[in-house]
């Protein structure tokens, strides 16, 4: 037995929701705020360090449900724990700034070993607290046991992942010498294309000169990905409308990806310096967060789970897309966090010598006002004389402002 027929009890209850805020809020947040040198950074890794260790003596503290000794999330706590121990150990060191003799010389190496730790540590804690999920609910065992498996543009980077996830998927998916059952022939295929045309996404991420290069390959295969999905055979009713919801959500985000790259950005990369993204970037990137959340809780045996608890399809996929938004949500605020703080000179420049022109009773862009009213109305070929604008903007306000002054006399 993986897990023993006990409830949860509180004292593992409180485990969990300490070590998900210490490992999964506070670590992240004092990570950014340590990206920006912002002085937080020490009091908030501080109290997460605190809340760690309280959260790991309750986990030994607890009664009720036990669990196999040999279970992934035990396993896996000595490693980040270590990697926590000696992130505070370097914190400390380069609190005291030692920099004379060796101490000194080794500073620069081991305050980019801080930082790599620091950045690696909310990957490797979202990884254990999907290890935590696992081993409290008993997945993963008997035959549930998972496979383990610049310069250039973004497309590169996502083509040689699916490529190389491709291959692993082709030869892993079904075993090889025996007949082909129910879904081999889906999953094996699946990885085929994924690494064909993964290939062809790799060859399109540069042009004939050896620059970086969109495409929407992708794309392409998110959505057919996402259709291969839709139409997996289940055995459970649940797991049949969350597979197909799945379907349909990866489809809409390879969809929506595809129109962003080829029409919302016309095949040129996001800009470094751009202060707005367009609101249509935002819709592939919550797709992905929430089919994600649908791909990690369609298992079998969270399936049959949902099953006997009750509970219908449609509010398992609305508490998945509940919890997508949350972690969308954590996500965005981390890189406002960061943005905030990162470019405050440049934000506190824009705003003082940016185009924002004079402004009426403090509201409006005089300037933006005469340029949109007259966008619409100028060819091509015509131009705007600057000191012309200018010369419209003070007689428009002074005779706006007479106006106003004449009616009121009135």
């Amino acid at each position: 037995m993986a897990i023993s027929v006990d409830p949860i009890d509180t004292t593992l209850w409180i485990h969990i929701f300490i070590q998900m805020a210490a490992w999964g809020v506070i670590f992240p947040v004092g990570m950014v705020l340590g990206i920006v040198k912002n002085r937080w950074h020490v009091p908030v890794q501080v109290l997460g360090t605190a809340l760690a260790i309280l959260g790991y003596a309750l986990g030994h503290m607890h009664g009720g449900r036990e669990f196999r000794h040999d279970n992934v999330h035990s396993k896996f706590a000595s490693p980040i724990s270590f990697m926590l121990f000696a992130q505070v150990l370097i914190g400390i060191y380069l609190k005291l700034h030692i920099e004379r003799g060796v101490f000194g010389k080794i500073r620069r190496v081991v305050k980019l070993a801080h930082g790599i730790i620091g950045k690696a540590l909310p990957v490797f804690a979202w990884t254990q607290m999907i290890f935590g999920g696992i081993t409290a609910l008993g997945f993963c065992q008997g035959d549930h046991l998972w496979l383990k498996r610049t310069g250039r543009s973004q497309e590169f980077f996502d083509s040689a992942v699916i490529t190389a996830w491709g291959v692993v998927n082709t030869f892993t998916e079904h075993r090889w010498g025996s007949e082909w059952v129910e879904n081999d022939w889906q999953h094996t295929t699946m990885g085929v294309i994924w690494w064909c045309a993964g290939l062809v996404g790799i060859w399109l991420s540069r042009d004939r000169d050896g620059r970086p290069k969109r495409n929407v390959i992708p794309g392409f295969i998110i959505l057919i990905t996402g259709w291969a999905f839709g139409g997996h055979p289940q055995h459970v009713h649940v797991s049949a409308e969350v597979h197909k919801v799945y379907g349909y959500t990866l489809m809409a985000a390879g969809a929506t990806r595809i129109i962003e790259v080829s029409f919302v950005l016309r095949d040129r990369p996001t800009p470094e310096d751009a202060r707005e993204t367009n609101s249509f970037q935002y819709i592939p990137v919550f797709l992905l967060f929430a089919s994600g959340f649908m791909f990690m809780g369609a298992t079998e045996e969270q399936m049959a789970l949902v099953a006997d608890s009750g509970m219908d399809h449609i509010a398992y996929i609305l508490i998945l897309f509940s919890l997508a938004s949350l972690l969308f949500l954590f996500t965005l605020m981390l890189i406002h966090l960061y943005d905030v703080n990162a470019n405050r000179d440049s934000l506190h420049k824009s705003a003082d010598t940016g185009r924002l022109g004079p402004r009426l009773d403090g509201h409006v862009p005089i300037r933006d006002a005469n340029e949109f009213e007259l966008e619409g109305l100028m060819s091509d070929d015509e131009e705007v004389n600057p000191a012309k604008l200018a010369q419209d903007d003070d007689e428009s306000l002074n005779s706006t402002l007479g106006k106003n002054s004449d009616g009121h006399a009135r």
